[in-house]
């Protein structure tokens, strides 16, 4: 297990590691104290509406703004010439090849989805800016569109120098050697699976105040990690010195990777702000947010999986179409490419892997990362291939899984990955044991006597962790007696504070009640990564024990003056600095407290314990686990109904069981929402025809049954904590799990997301 070096024994503590400590957060956001962005008001601030295209594609001839700026109450109406001095938004990720798009805060040359943005009106208040919208008059000569990736190539272009709408034709693997491994194999399963696009659907829409005030901007904004926020408007949008740039964040009502970037409503916030010189707010409508709120998945591929004669995996293909939509994100070729290699081998020693994917630009709303962003993904192709291959092969897939799982540690993946620990079949084992899968034939028999089908599911799945990445550890020991956490990741729902004042606690002895979170202000962040990627805790909570190393080393020397010793016999132990070999000791607290009553200190004495530290960065960690999902579907309706469900994790060291329980159902809950109820859906000229929650499927509380989660967790080697992340892992497991229970229930062989009851009544019949 690896050394945290912690000073007390976990195990004997009311708020250590390990221990179901509630989320502090909660009485606070119960109570309606939190405070998200449109909690807002600041002094003087004016109102903002964002005008968007109705069209799905065509040139942009003119933005007619006269009349609206005749309006009652209207301050200013921007359009893209307003704009034209600052920068624009791009996609920069390092993928060779990549033609990547440069987006204007507001169109002005074509518009390119339903929902582009074409003006801000800013008027005194909320109704009068929404009021005056009505009078801006688009002149746009349409064009056709298209919606679909695969038949992108063959559609108008959407940029005139990306010819085929083809953004990047990506490439992984030896193809010869995956030529041969197809040609030479004794059983070769082939699957068309679409990974269905989805709404973000977050409970807080996006909300923004842009704020300019002696030479300097602010925003105010919903975010997931204020420090690549501020360094993305400094110097992508408005091409300033990061220092002339704030970002600041309060609470955030959920985010699932949608709020990572900046947005093109921002510039013009900050902009109107300049002009103005008052604070002004702007604050979606949900009808809004479908439109403009980044999309997720929307994957069409081509899987294929080879066996030999002993149901030994030999070689796996991804061949697929990336919707990227109108612009590409800041991560848009992501989920569909590297994450893709990185996440199909899943926990399965397979020799060979290709994935071959076109990334195409569409007429509908930008894609990037959804809860996962291509770890559900890759999980779920693998998972369905092993389903529909085991019948044909004769042998059980339990048992494909097991004669395929990696044993040996570390593990040279084919997808460029070094697994460092797990114990895949024993995590197999027990989930099948927990969820009484033994006594599955006597339920599914209870279910046809009522005229019912039962089907069961396995999701075995491993997901690779979010890429390196610096992080800030920050404590400051403040003057009321509290200490501050000063951390770059952020919490957009997951409740960050109680784990990493878990962390601290164990560490240095700080009292839990005494421990507060600072993580929304850019101006006292010197690294940050934010929170995506089911990294925080890693990155975060090692940054956390390595700052309080630094705090042990400072105290050492402030408690050697104060005790009258030589800093080397002073020992640190269970919170409290003593002189080795005597009882004469001083706290933590105490110490930091004396540090500041105290006018003047020898040159060689720290004046404070505060430490600013960044956590270099850990390798990836890979999270896996075993679901196990019963359905039950009626055949008069198609309604398919997840009756049981039961999810073993190997999340390696667990902090707060309490709160990754938590985790869990919220990804297992977006997991089943997406398999049976969610699905973006456009006419055939680019119109959405989900753009309500009347026309929307969510899941809701009555869809899920009671959720069992049990740990099998082995320590991660790749950082201090021994954790390895698990924000996303719900998504990763209930995907296979309930399209394989529903694939089970019907007696096919494949049923695409969402199996909306339609889909499923049509399936039945279809299958006679």
């Amino acid at each position: 297990m690896p050394d945290t070096n912690l000073s007390f024994d976990p195990s004997r503590m009311k708020f250590g590691i390990g221990q179901p400590v509630p989320r502090q957060e909660d009485p606070k956001l119960l109570r309606g104290q939190g405070r998200y962005t449109d909690d807002l008001a600041l002094p003087g601030q004016a109102y903002a509406f964002v005008v968007r295209s109705p069209y799905a594609h065509g040139v942009l001839r003119d933005v007619d703004v006269s009349a609206a700026r005749e309006a009652p109450g209207v301050l200013a109406v921007i359009t893209a010439t307003d704009l034209e001095s600052y920068g624009e938004m791009v996609c920069a990720m390092p993928l060779g090849g990549l033609k990547t798009t440069r987006r204007p805060a507001l169109a002005k040359d074509k518009v390119r989805w339903v929902g582009d943005p074409v003006a801000v009106v800013v008027a005194e208040t909320r109704a009068q800016a929404k009021d005056a919208a009505e009078f801006v008059m688009l002149d746009v000569e349409p064009l056709d569109s298209v919606t679909e990736a695969s038949k992108a190539a063959d559609a108008p272009a959407l940029y005139d120098d990306i010819p085929g709408n083809c953004v990047l034709d990506f490439s992984y693997g030896d193809r010869a050697a995956l030529d041969s491994a197809f040609a030479g194999a004794k059983h070769v399963e082939r699957l068309s699976l679409r990974n269905n696009r989805v709404v973000v659907a977050s409970m807080e829409p996006r909300s923004a105040i842009g704020e300019y005030a002696d030479g300097r901007f602010t925003l105010h904004v919903g975010c997931q990690g204020v420090f690549g926020l501020r360094n993305q408007l400094a110097d992508d949008i408005l091409k300033l010195p990061r220092d002339q740039v704030r970002v600041l964040t309060g609470n955030v009502g959920g985010s699932f990777g949608m709020k990572a970037n900046a947005y093109p409503e921002y510039l013009p916030l900050l902009h109107a702000s300049k002009l103005l010189g008052r604070p002004v707010k702007w604050t979606d409508e949900r009808s809004g947010a479908f439109l403009s709120d980044q999309h997720g998945r929307d994957h069409e591929v081509e899987a294929e999986l080879a066996f030999d004669a002993e149901g030994k995996m030999l070689a796996v293909r991804l061949t697929a179409f990336a919707n990227m939509g109108a612009y590409l994100s800041t991560v848009a070729p992501l989920m569909g490419t590297g994450n893709f290699v990185k996440n199909v081998q899943s926990n399965y020693a397979i020799p060979q892997i290709g994935v071959f994917t076109r990334c195409m630009l569409t007429n509908t709303t930008p894609v990037s990362a959804y809860r996962g962003a291509g770890r559900p993904e890759g999980n779920y192709f693998m998972e369905r291939l092993i389903e529909a291959a085991a019948p044909r092969l004769g042998i059980p897939a339990n048992e494909i899984r097991r004669r395929n799982h990696i044993t040996q540690f570390p593990y040279k993946a084919a997808s460029g990955s070094t697994y460092d620990s797990g114990e895949f079949s024993a995590v197999l084992d027990k989930a099948l044991e927990a969820a009484d899968v033994a006594g599955f034939p006597a339920r599914r028999a209870e279910s046809e006597s009522r005229g019912m089908k039962r089907g069961l599911g396995i999701g075995n799945f491993l997901e690779c962790t979010a890429p390196p990445a610096k992080e800030q550890g920050g404590l400051r020991f403040e003057e009321d007696g509290t200490v501050t956490i000063i951390t770059g990741t952020l919490d957009y729902g997951q409740g960050h504070w109680t784990p990493f004042a878990q962390v601290l606690h164990a560490k240095l002895g700080v009292p839990f009640e005494s421990i507060r979170l600072m993580q929304g202000d850019s101006d006292l962040l010197v690294a940050g990564g934010g929170t995506g990627g089911s990294k925080s805790l890693m990155a975060s909570g090692a940054a956390i024990l390595e700052a309080s190393d630094l705090v042990i080393e400072k105290g050492r020397a402030a408690a050697a003056h104060v005790l009258e010793a030589a800093p080397v016999d002073i020992e640190f132990t269970d919170g409290r600095f003593s002189i080795a070999g005597t009882d004469r000791g001083i706290g933590v607290m105490e110490l930091a407290a004396r540090l500041r009553e105290t006018p003047s200190l020898p040159a060689e004495v720290p004046s404070n314990l505060d430490v600013t530290h960044v956590f270099d960065q850990a390798p990836m960690a890979y999270p896996n686990g075993c679901h196990v999902c019963e359905v039950e579907v009626d055949p008069d309706t198609g309604v398919a109904k997840v009756v049981r469900y039961t999810a073993v994790n190997d999340f390696g060291v667990i902090v707060n069981p309490l709160m990754v329980a938590g985790q869990a159902h919220g990804g297992i809950a977006q997991g089943l929402g997406q398999a049976l109820l969610e699905r973006v859906a456009y006419t055939e000229d680019g119109q959405p025809i989900t753009g309500t929650f009347m026309d929307y499927g969510l899941p809701r509380a009555d869809d899920l049954p009671a959720i069992e989660t049990l740990s099998h967790g082995v320590p991660c080697e790749t950082n201090p904590l021994g954790a390895k992340g698990c924000g996303e892992a719900g998504c990763a497991g209930s995907l296979p799990a309930v399209m394989n229970a529903l694939c089970d229930a019907l007696g096919v062989t494949h049923i695409d997301m969402p199996a909306t009851p339609e889909a499923v009544w049509r399936a039945l019949h279809a299958a006679g």
